[in-house]
């Protein structure tokens, strides 16, 4: 009995991969066993990546907090301090965003902390 191969479906997986290489420079582009392996390198950097913008945008948060309540006399962890013991309950995000672009809304959330 001959072997029975399912080209259909192997042809489809190949076309997926050379797909998602399309842009890469060089051989990476259109010879399969090189688009191969850069697109699965490029699968795992971008799912740890995706983990890594998370971190890196809290940090970019607690700097631009740190930036904002220095200018009123308070280090950063004195400032998220207060606010825990005050119950106001805003995230980093939103933090900093006020600390950058609306800095009056900020000093008046500075101002009821200090108090």
């Amino acid at each position: 009995m001959p072997r029975s191969v399912n080209s259909v479906a192997s042809r489809a997986r190949r076309k997926k991969v050379m797909k998602m290489a399309k842009g890469y420079f060089g051989r990476r582009k259109n010879v399969w066993t090189v688009a191969k392996n850069a697109v699965e390198k490029g699968l795992l950097y971008s799912y740890r990546d995706r983990r890594n913008k998370k971190r890196n945008f809290r940090a970019l948060w607690i700097q631009r907090i740190n930036a904002g309540s220095r200018q009123y006399g308070l280090s950063y962890s004195a400032f998220m301090g207060l606010l825990k013991a005050e119950e106001i309950e805003l995230n980093r995000k939103v933090l900093a965003d006020l600390a950058m672009n609306h800095p009056e809304a900020f000093k008046a959330i500075v101002d009821k902390v200090k108090k």
